[in-house]
């Protein structure tokens, strides 16, 4: 069975599972905004009222006490913010409304709101103005859900104030400049303490770089009814997908619990395979085999006491394309899945070794590290081969042949790209780490702990999503369990060693933990 066709053998649902939270694009806000007032009788208005309610709300809980600044565009973000300067006036805040444009460009429920919230009148924000010092707090009420491309003339310079000004944030929806479809920052953004986001969380809120411009995102009830007829494919990953991992029973075996072959190593880089055959072990693997260069194979025997090693023709203590019929048998005979990279170096024989083997085996293979790099600006080369791609930004961008920092600033946009074009799985590492799926499905981790910024920790996971796949989970569930396993691992690590102090091993250690 080829990577592809195993993709393919599970059937894809509908349903969002209950292990995801639905995450919102700005075209489905719209289309839930459009049924609750159109086909539930909600009130465009009413729905403004809450959301500024709820901003309001935020916004006393942030600073109880000092002079809050609303800063207000001409949409209805605007009027959100309108809506919570007249409720935190009638609480005896003191509050100053800085109104972004003319009053009569206001769109029609914030001329309402500003209507409503009489006298004393707002007053402009120009270019050369800035936010008074004595605030206490500043709610960034500019562009909404639907804005998206670079902030220009009165609002940037109104996004410029609010970054310069030194005060704390709270942004209403989104964070102003930060696309809250894809998370991206066509130019300047706010960036804000708080987000309170309406109705539901939205998928920029949880991507880089919008996810350091949100900061701490909280979601604001505003009365739209349950039930509206609108999906996504987004979700944010809860701790609930640990759950869907198979668990060994009285009668299962070594064999039955999943068998992982990790396939890896070279002259001075032995830590990386050892690092994912431990993980995988701690993931729940019953048989872990490490496939490593022969000149190198007594340095793995002596660092690996319960996995076993089987020794592959090499040159120079890397692998070449001569190891690829015996890997291959191994592989036939273990039937579970492949960790393949971690270690590998980057001589041409080696990456001769990857791209035959992926025509050569038949179980799920995990992509790893220098795996990928074999397939540098040849993506589509894959070719379905592969169940799991597992790269960092650097990686992904050789990957498409665009570079690692063109990944970081559209950091969705290329995950699905590479998850379409070689017809596997894309893991995009990172505290915001995207499961992206060729079918378009995007899962996100809530995060985790810088403690993992360490070498070998992607190795780690490299491990245990391959133990996951060993399980027969369906690659994009085993990746979203594997990547929360491994974050709530790293977690568990920086509470006994510190942040500063969390090794690679520490996370495996703490693996087992966090399962439960």
């Amino acid at each position: 069975m080829s990577a592809r066709s195993y993709w393919e053998s599970f059937p894809r649902s509908d349903v969002e599972p209950d292990w995801l939270e639905p995450l919102y694009d700005a075209q489905a806000m719209r289309a839930i905004d459009r049924w609750a007032i159109e086909e539930r009788g909600v009130a465009s208005l009413e729905l403004m009222e809450q959301a500024g309610a709820g901003l309001a709300a935020a916004a006393t809980a942030m600073a109880p006490e000092g002079r809050i600044v609303v800063v207000a565009g001409k949409g209805n973000n605007g009027g959100d913010g309108l809506v919570a300067a007249r409720a935190l006036r009638g609480d005896g805040r003191e509050v100053e409304v800085l109104l972004v444009g003319e009053p009569g460009d206001l769109s029609r429920d914030a001329a309402v709101m500003l209507e409503r919230l009489g006298e004393p009148a707002p007053v402009g924000l120009s270019a050369g103005e800035g936010i008074p010092a004595d605030a206490s707090l500043v709610i960034d009420a500019l562009l909404g859900t639907g804005a998206s491309g670079e902030p220009r003339g009165a609002v940037a310079a109104a996004i410029e104030a609010i970054r310069n000004s030194g005060v704390e944030v709270l942004a209403a929806d989104v964070p102003s400049g930060v696309d809250a479809s894809t998370g991206e920052t066509a130019g300047l953004a706010v960036v804000a303490s708080t987000t309170a986001t309406f109705h539901a969380a939205k998928l920029g809120l949880w991507i880089e770089p919008g996810r350091s411009c949100a900061g701490d995102v909280r979601v604001i009830e505003i009365g739209i009814p349950p039930g509206a007829p609108v999906t996504t494919e987004n979700g944010l990953i809860r701790d609930e997908v640990i759950e869907q991992i198979p668990r060994r029973l009285p009668h299962s075996t070594k064999f039955t619990s999943g068998r992982v072959l990790v396939a890896g190593g070279s002259a001075g880089l032995t830590g990386a395979p050892c690092l994912a055959a431990l993980a995988a072990a701690r993931a729940g693997a019953g048989y872990v085999t490490v496939c490593v260069p022969s000149s190198l194979s007594v340095v793995f025997e002596s660092r690996l006491l319960e996995q076993m090693t089987i020794a592959l023709p090499d040159s120079g203590g890397g692998l070449t394309p001569d190891a690829i019929e015996p890997l291959a048998a191994a592989a036939a005979a273990h039937a579970g899945a492949l960790v393949l990279g971690p270690g590998l170096g980057r001589a041409e024989h080696t990456a001769a070794f990857v791209r035959g083997l992926l025509d050569a085996v038949s179980m799920p293979v995990v992509l790893d590290a220098d795996g990928l790099n074999a397939f540098a600006g040849e993506i589509d080369a894959i070719g379905g081969r592969a169940a799991v791609l597992t790269p960092h930004e650097g990686e992904l961008g050789r990957l498409l042949g665009v570079g690692g920092p063109a990944v970081a600033a559209r950091r969705l946009h290329h995950a699905r790209e590479a998850a379409a074009r070689c017809g596997a799985v894309v893991v995009l590492k990172g505290n915001d780490t995207l499961v992206a799926a060729p079918d378009g499905s995007v899962a996100v981790s809530p995060g985790a702990t810088p403690a993992l910024a360490t070498a070998g920790t992607g190795d780690v996971l490299s491990g245990v999503l391959a133990a996951l796949l060993a399980k027969w989970l369906d690659p994009f569930t085993a990746a979203c369990a594997a990547v929360r396993l491994h974050a709530l691992a790293g977690v568990h690590a920086a509470v006994r060693h510190g942040a500063e102090g969390v090794v690679a091993s520490d996370v495996i250690d703490a693996l087992s933990a966090v399962r439960g």
